[in-house]
């Protein structure tokens, strides 16, 4: 006999087949290097399906209590690193059912099997572990939000120039800006929250497709796996991974946004800004240049939500033409879910860490602010004393081209000289030419004055 002729006798599928696969065939189709990642989630849905089988009168309490017995003994050898993986291993579940077998006899082992099929329990595996890695990305993604806030608090009156365009727009606090980024991951933790309760959905006893036949309890079983309820049919149940695509879906705009507000502290770090130096613990420096520091953390938290994107991306071309219910295209699920989730993880962490230890320089970010940037003040001004938006906005206009023509900045032009412009500016003009009055006076709800900010971070933490 064959060595590739032994490998598909002893697969869980191998009876009807008498010839070998190619050696190649046979490391293409593995998924056990990967998928043994899921050992403790094959081994909680084996028991909770075993436990439902002696309910049920297809084990007797003797029987399962060997299978207890056995995958107590497996799940010390996974611990330990000192499960032996077989030739014929080609999943978690196949070498699992095997090791089972070979502790405690066929016999016994072999009705572990009875009335369930690897589809269900696949999606079962990736559900368990799934649901409870999204929770630790909930407590990660909490951390990254409660630093912000921390940060928001205690720099309070750091003020500095706001941008639209890349182009200094309005004077803002820095823990505004800190509170613009927290607020979209606030955002992202509540569309996580979500997204668990529809992964946390129990496929365990549908069978391979049609159902189970020997009236299985799924709600039992469902209990004690921790799942909140059923997918109630069977086809839909093995066949689904829009809990997959929907997590990467999820992954791939928080990344986004993590992208966007690593972007902007590169900018700020860098010399031509200078508002914020990054913890060398997050920076590296150059090979040729000793004056270099480079935000290298930042950088690769930019650099890798490309990787989410694609993760999302290859899963959605993959089942977006697949006929129902299972098919084997369906594994290439499994490894982009554990990269996407992995590199989410260590982005969160990241961040939490770069924003923990670094710098901030309000020095840099005072002197960054310009008069210009005041010009709006005018146009509020007139509006104050009944002259409509519209013509207010056009006057101060023409105050900032006043400025412009003379080649001064705005604040030094004079009472007399804004007077040529309009009549009705008068002495208390210059108040407008104050950073600190202009940031207070927007102190609507989401506003950068210093009580808006603080109502930020209360609604904040009361989401956390």
């Amino acid at each position: 006999m064959s060595a590739s002729k032994g490998v598909a006798e002893n697969m869980l599928w191998g009876g009807r087949f008498t010839q070998g696969l190619d050696p190649l065939m046979v490391q293409y189709n593995q998924s056990l290097p990967y998928d043994r990642i899921l050992w403790q989630q094959d081994i909680r849905g084996s028991l909770a399906f075993a436990r439902a089988n002696t309910k049920g009168g297809i084990l007797t309490a003797h029987e399962f209590s060997e299978i207890e017995r056995g995958f107590a003994q497996i799940a010390t050898e996974w611990r330990t690193n000192t499960f032996l993986v077989k030739e014929n291993d080609e999943d978690i579940h196949t070498a699992n059912e095997r090791r089972l077998s070979e502790i405690i006899g066929k016999d016994i082992g072999g009705k572990l099997h009875t009335g369930r099929s690897r589809n269900e329990q696949i999606a079962t595996d990736m559900r368990l572990w799934l649901r409870d890695e999204l929770r630790q990305l909930d407590v990660w993604l909490c951390d990254l939000i409660k630093v912000s806030v921390a940060r928001a608090e205690s720099e309070l009156d750091y003020l500095m120039p706001g941008y639209t365009h890349l182009q200094k727009a309005q004077p803002v606090r820095w823990s505004h800006f800190l509170l613009s980024h927290a607020t979209a991951f606030a955002s992202e933790l509540q569309r996580l929250r979500e997204v668990i309760r529809r992964v946390n959905k129990s496929p365990l006893g549908t069978g391979a497709l049609a159902g189970n036949p020997f009236q299985i309890d799924r709600e039992m079983m469902a209990e004690e796996l921790g799942f909140e309820g059923l997918l109630y049919n069977s086809m839909n149940a093995v066949a689904d991974r829009d809990f997959a695509m929907e997590t990467m879906q999820w992954g791939s705009s928080f990344m986004l946004k993590i992208s966007r507000w690593a972007e902007d502290l590169i900018i700020y770090s860098s010399l031509e800004f200078g508002f914020v130096r990054l913890s060398d613990a997050y920076s590296t420096g150059s090979s040729l240049m000793p004056q270099k520091k480079n935000a290298d953390s930042l950088e690769l938290l930019r650099g890798k939500s490309g990787r989410a994107f694609g993760h999302m991306a290859g899963l959605m071309c993959t089942i977006k033409g697949l006929p129902t219910t299972y098919n084997k295209d369906l594994q290439e699920s499994v490894e982009p879910l554990l990269d996407h989730i992995k590199t989410v993880g260590d982005s969160i962490q990241i961040a939490t860490g770069v924003l923990s230890t670094l710098t901030a320089i309000p020095e840099k970010m005072i002197a960054a602010l310009a008069p210009e940037m005041l010009a709006t003040e005018f146009a509020d001004y007139l509006v104050r004393k009944g002259v409509p938006f519209r013509e207010g906005h056009h006057i101060s206009g023409q105050v900032v081209q006043l400025a412009e023509q003379n080649k001064v900045p705005m604040d030094t032009l004079t009472v007399e000289q804004l007077k040529t412009v309009d009549a009705r500016f008068d002495d208390d003009v210059r108040a407008c030419l104050d950073y600190e009055r202009a940031v207070e006076l927007k102190d609507a709800v989401g506003g950068t004055s210093r009580r808006a900010v603080l109502e930020q971070t209360a609604v904040l933490k009361k989401l956390l």
